[in-house]
């Protein structure tokens, strides 16, 4: 694999299971935060799929900075000047072309590509990555997929997102080239447009007592 660059180093976070989410309102961001760290959830990815995924990353960033916020559907190298200039920590994408993973790999925001196939997987690790985001994983072929690319690619390590449950997640977790997942149980939609912090609070508690183990970065 070519030496790994700043890019390729994610910020120091404890949890193995990162909320992906989908922020409607500004104002729900900031609790939001809040409620998955007290659930002890200490990163969280805001997806930019809607028009104040920005501002919600920045407002995170400010106001609750114990939160490692990442910021998700990263398409372009523009993306990823717009995350990192709004605070954002590292960043993740749902596919990553060549411009894409060469802008990473030249910048210094910890960046996640994602992959579907061996090729892909290939070329990101040809970039300097090692750690991979699948998606769809589900989709993709899940566990047998992974289990399947352990061998041939036993230096790279990957964060399974797309069709993760609260139900399988652990089965992910327990492949040893995973190193976290992805989901967005943590926070549902009606829990966020209801304002209905203690749901999301317990959700990320209950997650935190079945991960007890840090991360292999």
């Amino acid at each position: 694999m070519s030496t790994p660059t700043s890019a390729t180093v994610l910020p120091t976070f404890s949890t193995r299971v990162l909320p992906v989410i989908v922020i409607d309102k500004l104002a729900q961001a900031v609790p939001l935060a809040q409620a998955l760290l007290a659930g002890g959830v200490d990163a969280m990815e805001i997806t930019l799929r809607t028009p104040v995924a920005m501002d919600a990353i920045s407002a995170v960033a400010h106001a609750v900075p114990q939160m490692c916020v990442g910021a998700g559907t990263v398409l372009d190298a523009q993306d990823l000047h717009r995350v990192r200039d709004a605070g954002a920590r590292f960043a993740l994408s749902p596919g990553a072309g060549p411009d894409l993973l060469a802008a990473a790999a030249a910048g210094s925001l910890p960046f996640i590509p994602g992959v579907m196939t061996a090729c892909e997987a290939l070329a990101a690790r040809e970039h300097g990555f090692g750690l991979l985001k699948l998606f769809p994983a589900e989709q993709a072929g899940g566990l047998a997929l992974l289990q399947a690319l352990a061998a041939p690619l036993a230096d790279l390590r990957f964060c399974p997102t797309g069709g993760l449950t609260a139900g399988n997640a652990m089965d992910y977790l327990a492949l040893p080239n995973v190193t976290l997942v992805g989901g967005s149980w943590l926070a549902p939609r009606a829990a966020l447009a209801h304002g209905d912090w203690a749901t999301i609070t317990a959700l990320a508690s209950a997650t935190t007592k079945l991960v007890k183990s840090p991360p292999a970065y």
